[in-house]
C-alpha cells in the first residue's frame, strides 16, 4: 500500500474482515470474562497482577486486541467518586451564565460539557482532586499504552435524559482533522496518530443500557485507512448495525483505543442523567487537546498533599499517582540556555520537582518560588 492514499481507498469489505474478529478470554489471563468482544477486568486482578504482564497484556489488548476493556469496582470507595460529582455540580453551576457547551460531535444542548475539569477540580477542590487521582489504576493503564510521562487532560460529559448519539468517530488526534488534512499525512502516521493517546472514562453514575452508555466497535482501531472511514455512510451503519454497549456501574472504568469506532449513545430514559468524566491521555511526546496550566496546579495541590504526608495518610503510590496527573512528566520542550541537564541528558522535570518538595518537605513559599524558577528557565 502507497504512504498517501485518498478517502477513495477505504473498502468496507476490509473493515469488516478486521471487524470480525473474536476476543477470547484465554488471550487476556487478567480479565474476569469477555462481554460482546470486550474483555472484563475486575480492579484488584489488575493490582494484584504482575505489573509487567498486566503492562503487557493490555498493551496487546489495545493494539492487536479488540482495542477497548472495561475495568469494574475501578473505585472502590464510591464516596470518593461522589464528592468530585459534587466538584462538578460546582462547576457546572459557575459556568451556568456562559451558556451552552458545544459537543464535537452531539447536537448542541443534548450534553453538558466541563471542558478542562482536570484543571478546574484541582482549583475548585484539592482535596477532592487528591483522593481521586491517587488511584494507581489510572497510572498503571497510561502507562501500558503510553509510557512514562503520559499526560492528563480530562473533560465532564453529562447526557441528559432524550440525548441523542453522537455520530460514530476515531478521536484524537487524526480524528479532529478533516479529510482533506488527514490526506495529507502518510499512513505510518495515521498509525502513530493512535499511539499518541488514550481514551478513558470513569462512570460517576450507573449506566444501565438505556442510559445509552458508550457504542464500541472491537477491532475497529486495527483498520489501517479508518481516519479517512468513519464520516462515510456506508462505515456509519455499519458500526450502527454492529457496535455494542456494556452497562457500567459508577466507578467502573472504559478505556479504549482513540482510533476505535466509538459513540456515546442515545439516553432514552425521561428522568436519568448519565455523567462521566472523559480521560483523554497523552504520550509524553505528543501534544494534548486541551491547554492545562500544570504551574497552576501545582501549587494549588501542593499545601494538600503536604498536610496528608504530615499526617501519613497517603502512600508513595498515591503520591505518584496524583503528581502523575498533575505536574510535566517531560522534560521539553525547553530553552537549553537557560535550563540545561545538571545530570544525564534532560532537564529537571515538573513532576521530578514536585516530588523533590514533598520528599524535603519543603514550604509553600519555597515550592512556589522554585516552579516559578523552573517555568523561567524552560521559557528563557
Amino acid at each position: 500500500m502507497p504512504a498517501f492514499v485518498s478517502a477513495d481507498a477505504v473498502q468496507l469489505e476490509d473493515f469488516h474482515s478486521i471487524c470480525a474478529q473474536q476476543a477470547a478470554a484465554e488471550d487476556y489471563p487478567h480479565c474476569a470474562e469477555v462481554c460482546s468482544n470486550i474483555p472484563i477486568y475486575q480492579a484488584q486482578a489488575l493490582r494484584n497482577g504482575d505489573r509487567h504482564a498486566v503492562l503487557n497484556e493490555l498493551h496487546r489488548l489495545f493494539s492487536q486486541g479488540p482495542g477497548v476493556m472495561v475495568v469494574r469496582q475501578g473505585y472502590a470507595d464510591l464516596d470518593v467518586v461522589d464528592r468530585h460529582s459534587q466538584v462538578f455540580e460546582a462547576i457546572f453551576a459557575q459556568e451556568a451564565a456562559q451558556g451552552v457547551a458545544a459537543d464535537h460531535f452531539a447536537k448542541a444542548g443534548s450534553n453538558g460539557r466541563i471542558w478542562n475539569s482536570l484543571q478546574k477540580a484541582a482549583l475548585q477542590s484539592p482535596a477532592s482532586f487528591v483522593e481521586y487521582y491517587a488511584n494507581p489504576l489510572l497510572g498503571l493503564i497510561a502507562q501500558a499504552w503510553l509510557g512514562p510521562g503520559y499526560q492528563v487532560t480530562a473533560q465532564v460529559n453529562v447526557v441528559h435524559p432524550g440525548g441523542q448519539a453522537q455520530q460514530p468517530h476515531r478521536d484524537y488526534h487524526l480524528g479532529f482533522q478533516t479529510i482533506d488534512v488527514v490526506e495529507r499525512f502518510p499512513l505510518p502516521l495515521h498509525t502513530l496518530s493512535q499511539y499518541l493517546t488514550l481514551q478513558g472514562a470513569v462512570a460517576h453514575s450507573d449506566m444501565p443500557l438505556e442510559t445509552g452508555p458508550t457504542q464500541l466497535l472491537p477491532f475497529s482501531q486495527q483498520y489501517p485507512l479508518g481516519y479517512l472511514a468513519w464520516r462515510r455512510t456506508e462505515f456509519i451503519e455499519y458500526f450502527q448495525q454492529h457496535a455494542v454497549q456494556l452497562p457500567l456501574n459508577k466507578g467502573d472504568l472504559l478505556f479504549f483505543n482513540p482510533a476505535l469506532f466509538h459513540a456515546a449513545g442515545t439516553n432514552r430514559t425521561p428522568d436519568r442523567q448519565r455523567m462521566a468524566n472523559l480521560l483523554q491521555i497523552s504520550s509524553a511526546f505528543g501534544k494534548t487537546m486541551e491547554a492545562v496550566d500544570r504551574d497552576r496546579m501545582m501549587l494549588a495541590l501542593y499545601p494538600c498533599l503536604l498536610e496528608r504526608l504530615a499526617d501519613n495518610v497517603m502512600d508513595g503510590e498515591a503520591l505518584h499517582a496524583v503528581i502523575a496527573c498533575t505536574a510535566d512528566g517531560y522534560s521539553f520542550p525547553t530553552n537549553l540556555d537557560t535550563d540545561p541537564p545538571l545530570q544525564g541528558l534532560a532537564p529537571q522535570t515538573g513532576q521530578q520537582l514536585m516530588l523533590q518538595a514533598l520528599n524535603e518537605r519543603w514550604p509553600c513559599e519555597t515550592f512556589a518560588e522554585r516552579v516559578a524558577q523552573l517555568h523561567a528557565k524552560r521559557q528563557g
